[in-house]
């Protein structure tokens, strides 16, 4: 699960969180688990030990960045897709050589400017730009910002965020994005429920924390009055396709006010805030294959099974 402010404000806001809480089930966008608050719990649950993605992709990337960097060659221009605290940009720019640039395309607009900033004075040869976008939908670089050789990267399991047609989606516009370029894109395929569990349903209590926060966001900026003390939160796995599910449930009935709505739950009732679809290394080439790019390298983590694929377009 991965990283909005969203760019376009707070009525898109609440739009969506009208359409999803009135329906059945009821249902919040995950991109708006980051805000400043949700982005720095998650750079925090990337650091405790029951979260394997950001462990294991650690583990796996810092051993073949130097053969990505032979593979797609000198002077590249990277735009990392879901950038954060963009902490895994720097084993990839050290491996690369003379990188000429790093777009950070993220929806959370304060905590990117402040990742940049920490970031841009380790790298004084590479031209540096914070881009506030939302990847889910069709996005537009800044003119003359990526210059070929263009390196997309979009690291951890946030492809998991999306089901497979929203993942070919994603996997087609990022192709309209970048234009020719190479994609290094990491997916997780575990299935083993306790390793799960542990992940996305503890990891210290900080997991809680960031679906909690959505009910703080809500109130603070659409207004509503959500009683975070009724709610806890839940991971839960389901197939059809594989996926682990955050759900933040309702301990009891009650009734709240959003925008010029009530919103009412049962004892019990549940809003899904986010999903991790696990995509097995063959599932997500054929995505990515659908969508025009051509797979180059595949790596895989001995321990997870966690993979990095390094796909081209021409």
């Amino acid at each position: 699960m991965s990283g909005p402010e969203a760019p376009d404000g707070r009525a898109e806001f609440l739009r969506d969180a009208l359409a999803g809480l009135s329906g059945t089930p009821k249902t919040l966008p995950g991109k708006y688990l980051w805000d400043e608050t949700g982005s720095d719990l998650f750079d925090r649950i990337c650091a405790h030990p029951d979260y394997y993605p950001t462990k294991r992709e650690m583990a796996l990337l810092p051993r073949v960045a130097s053969e990505v960097a032979a593979l797609v060659g000198p002077g590249v221009s990277v735009v990392e897709f879901g950038s954060g605290a963009s902490r895994k940009i720097r084993t990839l720019l050290d491996a690369l050589e003379a990188p000429a640039a790093y777009l950070a395309l993220d929806i959370s607009g304060a905590y990117l400017e402040a990742a940049i900033a920490r970031l841009a004075p380790d790298y004084p040869n590479v031209a540096m730009t914070p881009v506030c976008a939302d990847y889910s939908k069709p996005v537009r670089l800044p003119p003359g910002a990526a210059r070929p050789p263009i390196l997309g990267f979009f690291p951890g399991t946030s492809i998991g965020n999306f089901t497979p047609e929203q993942a070919g989606g994603f996997l087609g516009r990022a192709r309209e994005t970048l234009g020719p370029s190479h994609f290094l894109v990491g997916a997780d395929p575990t299935r083993d429920p306790a390793r799960l569990r542990r992940a996305y349903g503890e990891s210290g209590g900080l997991m809680a924390a960031l679906h909690l926060n959505l009910i703080a966001r809500m109130n603070r900026e659409l207004g509503s009055d959500f009683d975070p003390d009724n709610f806890h939160h839940e991971a839960r796995l389901a197939d059809d396709p594989f996926r682990v599910e955050a759900h933040l449930v309702a301990n009891r009935a009650a009734s709240y006010r959003l925008g010029e709505r009530t919103i009412r739950f049962a004892d019990g009732e549940s809003i899904r805030t986010d999903t991790s679809h696990k995509y097995a290394p063959d599932l997500f080439r054929a995505l990515a294959a659908a969508q025009g790019w051509e797979p180059v390298r595949l790596w895989v983590d001995d321990d997870s099974g966690f993979s990095l694929h390094l796909f081209r377009a021409p």
